[in-house]
């Protein structure tokens, strides 16, 4: 079986955040996200964009209340 690379791709990527790290799995990367988010946007993280082996998933997914 492959290994699948899940990564979430901040917008704009000005480096203030921390990176997200790789997930084996689209669940673990939606639930890292989920803890994650309001420390994002407060690092000016607009939106993140899902990102699996090098090919968007879904987004810009904004990052706001």
């Amino acid at each position: 079986m492959a290994h699948s690379n899940w990564t979430w791709r901040y917008e704009p990527d000005d480096g203030r955040a921390e990176p997200s790290g790789e997930f084996s799995n689209q669940s673990d990367a939606e639930s890292w996200l989920g803890e994650s988010w309001r420390h994002l946007a407060e690092a000016g993280v607009a939106g993140v964009v899902l990102v699996n082996d090098g090919k968007d998933v879904y987004g810009p997914m904004p990052l706001s209340e």
